[in-house]
């Protein structure tokens, strides 16, 4: 994990139930006799992360509705971490902070995780994009319930073929963009990942109670959830993500660094090609790793240094 993202060390589950009392109910044996969830269980790993949202980062209501994607917040931070280095490494390793800085994510999702997360750990401004009404209108109360309305707007994304196009009003400038754009490219593909994820959660022999835990052949398959546009689009994250690069090129002046979450590092060689192609001035990838699974993001831009360093000066400094 990234060094200041804070879920270095081993959940202190005492901690997790005093903010979060029901996930007392979820609590099992690992095969090494320690204490933990079972993660197969939806309900478990949705009232595991609000006890982490709430203990680590002090948001106290988050609450969504059942069936949308439930994020991991130990991943989700090292994606924000990792957004902050890229401003860094333009900015002297120093981390701009406050709410000069606006970050838009594509894709804002019924949880709104990630402007929580980027407004606690730095202060930034967000723009949530969201396609889904019933998603918007949960990450809007998520928003609205912890006094976070004048540092996170959403705006609904009125076109569901489009991406970045339409979002931006005149003259209105954005630091970063980050996304995690669906991965698989239909239902079926979908449904075999969350499969084989369910088949590697069985695998562990756990307990409750020195009891084994049942997990019979009708037990939830998507233990994060999510809805169909969370999960799979039309070509998978490589069309999604090319897509989104090629509507970028008419915000060129508009955003400093756009950036996406890329799970698969084979699909990073066409991104590099088109951005190319279509003139970006610096293309960059920034490795993640959360224990054993490895991940990334890219990120491009098509300002010159120069202007760069104007826009620094005036939005930075």
């Amino acid at each position: 994990m990234h060094t200041r993202n804070r879920h270095q060390a081993r959940y202190d589950f005492a901690e997790l139930i005093r903010h979060c009392p029901a996930l007392a109910s979820y609590m099992i044996n690992a095969p090494d006799g320690h204490a933990t969830i079972d993660f197969a269980s939806p309900q478990a790993v949705r009232l595991l992360n609000r006890a982490l949202i709430a203990s680590q980062y002090g948001i106290a209501h988050w609450q969504f509705p059942d069936g949308y994607l439930c994020p991991p917040i130990p991943g989700r931070a090292d994606y924000v971490h990792g957004l902050a280095d890229l401003l860094a490494q333009d900015n002297g390793g120093v981390i701009p902070r406050g709410p000069a800085l606006c970050a838009l994510d594509i894709g804002v999702g019924a949880s709104a995780i990630y402007p929580l997360l980027g407004q606690v750990e730095y202060g930034w401004r967000f723009l949530g994009s969201e396609i889904d009404a019933q998603a918007l209108h949960s990450a809007r109360a998520i928003v609205a319930a912890n006094a976070l309305g004048a540092l996170i707007e959403l705006r609904p994304q009125m076109d569901k073929n489009r991406i970045l196009t339409g979002l931006l009003q005149p003259g209105e400038k954005l630091d970063l963009t980050l996304c995690n754009p669906p991965f698989h490219s239909s239902a079926d593909e979908a449904a075999q990942g969350s499969a084989r994820k369910w088949q590697n959660l069985a695998k562990g022999q756990v307990s409750r109670h020195g009891k084994p835990v049942e997990r019979g052949s009708d037990a939830p398959a998507l233990n994060f959830g999510g809805q169909a546009h969370e999960l799979y689009c039309r070509g998978g994250e490589a069309a999604f993500v090319r897509q989104m690069v090629s509507e970028s090129l008419a915000l060129a002046d508009s955003v400093y660094w756009f950036t996406s979450l890329i799970a698969k590092s084979g699909h990073l060689s066409a991104l590099y090609a088109q951005l190319k192609r279509l003139g970006a001035q610096e293309v960059r990838t920034i490795d993640m790793a959360q224990g054993q699974k490895k991940s990334r993001f890219i990120a491009w831009t098509f300002l010159q240094p120069q202007q760069r360093a104007a826009w620094r000066q005036s939005r930075w400094a």
